[in-house]
């Protein structure tokens, strides 16, 4: 269709066809002469729209669409030159530049997502009741009656299953088992997307099956696991069941041993989020590593030595999406500030959510707590600036200022609110109180834990003295959970497409009216 729109041009066309090149041309040196930066920025954008698009369905052939959306801002840039210059310039730097990523980056974006996930359903699953082996690729989840294990399944075979085995024999990360069983494929439900982002094909349920081996695994990870074994059963020698688990959940994202009913109240209460890992561990891990390293050494060891830490944390927690994305930004923060550049935290957020996408693209659009860390951190971003001025609360007025948990808290939660009430049926307008009063004090109780961890390697006794104020603080914060929690008051409009985008519409409005106002209260 392309090569007809040229054919059947008339000869009167051919100077709007150089005019329409010469444009193409310029939007090369427009891109050339952005910084580094901004180019970076646009061009990871752009790919993760890619994979985004392709993640929604959008078949291959489709994708040649954008190419004849590329001719056609091509063809609207010849009337441009109607627009005053001042103003074109504008327009070429933000358009083109656009255009350029768009043209490229957004089909390899889907390109990359289609292929990855050709591979994916290219695994090869035994049919039937089967006898197969392979080694457990993770670190298994354990309850009371039973275990939960990600196999990685040997030839003949190939792919991952997940296994539902009883509570004895007892796996472990990096054991080889023999299973005899059936697998199943998951239902397209939304237990089938859970399993389709950890990149399991199918689920085996309560087979026969032996250990054959073990130390199969990464040594390393074993080691790290065995670190976070150790500091869970420490919790659990110095506290109760529940706050032992609580404790367990802040400071290692461990929630398999939180109740059923204790899991309720945190979605009612709004305050899911605490127990899953976030920029508030990577921050303290950072701190407190940083801190003790620069005691004994040089600092550009110490410098590197924190990032190791912070990559083992990372490793030893499972590397769920938030903390993983807390570890990418922390870490760019850190090299930031020992090679004396400044950090953009828009540029930031892009490489984080880049990394991981490319590391697994499925996680885009099938896991919820990607999509919850990265609208959060865009909504502490973005519109707490615009909260703080617009109720004339001033920046940084404290790590435990209530002030500024509120700003922050409210500024998360209007950024996630949609997708809170698509994926978890609704919110509830009083989770803003229950998190100030809980947030206030989640710093000094993981400090209290990872002061417990530690201890933990010296001695059963030493542990006990941290125990007092840890069962104090949470005791008080699982009290607060359980209140709220026991209150129904869920708010859950019906969410169609356009009133999300009309929602987030009022969002950036709100923005960049604050903005606006702030710089002529400025310059007044």
């Amino acid at each position: 269709m392309v090569f007809d729109f040229f054919y059947h041009l008339q000869d009167t066309d051919l100077y709007g066809l150089k005019r329409i090149y010469t444009n193409v041309i310029s939007c090369k040196l427009l891109v050339i002469s952005m910084r580094s930066y901004d180019i970076f920025f646009f061009g990871a954008l752009f790919f993760l729209l890619g994979v985004l698009v392709a993640s929604v369905g959008v078949k291959a052939g489709a994708l040649w669409l954008f190419l004849a959306l590329e001719l056609g801002c091509a063809v609207a840039w010849t009337f441009f030159e109607r627009i005053p210059s001042r103003f074109q310039w504008r327009i070429a730097r933000k358009g083109w530049l656009a255009m350029a990523a768009l043209l490229i980056l957004l089909p390899a974006g889907a390109l990359y997502y289609t292929q990855d996930d050709r591979n994916f359903r290219a695994a090869r699953l035994p049919t039937g009741k089967a006898s197969f082996s392979g080694v457990v690729a993770d670190d298994p989840k354990h309850s009371g009656t039973s275990q939960e294990a990600v196999l990685a399944l040997a030839a003949p075979y190939t792919g991952n299953v997940l296994l539902r085995l009883r509570s004895y024999p007892v796996v472990t990360y990096g054991d080889e088992l023999a299973v005899s069983g059936a697998v199943e494929l998951p239902a397209p439900a939304g237990y089938a997307r859970y399993l389709t982002k950890e990149r399991v094909s199918g689920v085996v349920a309560f087979p026969e099956f032996s250990v054959k081996g073990s130390g199969h695994g990464s040594r390393v990870r074993a080691f790290l696991f065995d670190v976070r074994h150790h500091v869970t059963a420490a919790f659990a020698r110095m506290l109760p069941p529940e706050e032992a688990a609580f404790l367990g959940g802040i400071t290692l994202g461990e929630r398999s041993e939180l109740s059923k009913e204790f899991k309720e109240s945190l979605q009612k209460s709004g305050t899911t989020h605490i127990v899953a890992l976030s920029g508030y561990n990577i921050t303290i891990v950072a701190w407190a590593a940083m801190g003790a390293f620069v005691f004994f050494l040089r600092r550009r060891w110490a410098f590197a030595l924190t990032v190791l830490t912070i990559l083992g944390f990372v490793l030893m927690t499972g590397g769920e999406a938030s903390v993983v994305r807390a570890a990418i930004m922390g870490g760019l923060l850190l090299i930031a500030r020992e090679a004396g550049r400044r950090y953009r935290i828009r540029n930031a957020v892009a490489l984080a959510a880049l990394v991981m996408v490319l590391a697994n693209p499925k996680v885009l659009m099938f896991d919820v707590g990607f999509q919850l860390s990265f609208l959060a951190l865009l909504g502490i971003a973005c519109l707490r600036p615009a909260l703080g001025a617009f109720f004339k609360i001033p920046e940084g007025s404290g790590f435990l200022s209530w002030r500024d948990n509120l700003m922050t808290t409210t500024s998360a939660q209007l950024a996630v609110v949609p997708l809170l009430i698509t994926s978890f049926s609704g919110f509830s307008p009083l989770s803003l109180i229950a998190n100030v009063l809980v947030l206030e004090l989640i710093p000094l109780t993981m400090g209290v834990g990872f002061i417990a961890a530690l201890l933990a390697a010296a001695g059963e006794y030493l542990v006990l003295v941290c125990g007092w104020l840890a069962w104090v603080l949470l005791r008080f914060e699982i009290g607060v959970i359980k209140f709220f929690g026991s209150i129904s008051l869920q708010f859950a409009p019906a969410m169609s497409v356009w009133l999300i985008v009309v929602y987030y519409a009022a969002l950036v409005g709100f923005i960049i009216y604050v903005k606006r106002h702030t710089r002529r209260a400025r310059a007044a």
